[in-house]
């Protein structure tokens, strides 16, 4: 085999593997990452079906309850427009209360209820998670303009 051909084998060998790195790491990249939805994109149907997702939004005065196991709670996180139930078993974060941001991960159960592994709360009373704030904000627009379509048409 002359110099030229090993040379050439050599170099196709390199980008043999350097596709299949390529691959590996675009494949992890994928299966590790997670999207953010808002309460009204879940309600209308944009969040996957059966793969993790996180769901985000301010929790709903008086929705926290907690099963007889203790460790085992429900509540509701809202966006003001529309409301997903959540259930995580596990311990939540210190700064977790109603009325106050909060972010889930996890996915849809059959019953329709968010089923999270993992609950994030804000760190103090200024921060709300970006993807969260914009979610309440635009949802807290879209009930202005209908509420101020509503009084304008009606007689």
């Amino acid at each position: 085999m002359k110099t030229r051909h090993k040379r050439l084998l050599l170099i196709l060998a390199g980008l043999v593997i350097l596709g299949a790195v390529a691959a590996l790491v675009l494949n992890a990249f994928q299966s590790n990452l997670v999207f953010f939805f808002s309460p009204t994109q879940v309600a209308a149907g944009e969040a996957p079906k059966g793969k993790a997702f996180r769901i985000g939004g301010m929790v709903k005065e008086g929705s926290i309850r907690r099963e007889a196991d203790g460790v085992t709670l429900s509540f509701v996180v809202t966006d003001t427009e529309q409301d997903i139930a959540v259930r995580y078993q596990g311990i939540l974060p210190d700064l977790f209360k109603e009325g106050k941001g909060a972010v889930a991960q996890g996915k849809i159960g059959d019953d329709g209820v968010f089923v999270a592994s993992e609950v994030l709360a804000k760190h103090d009373e200024n921060y709300m998670p970006p993807e969260a704030a914009q979610a309440v904000g635009e949802a807290h627009a879209r009930a202005l303009m209908k509420k101020a379509q509503e009084t304008t048409v009606s007689p």
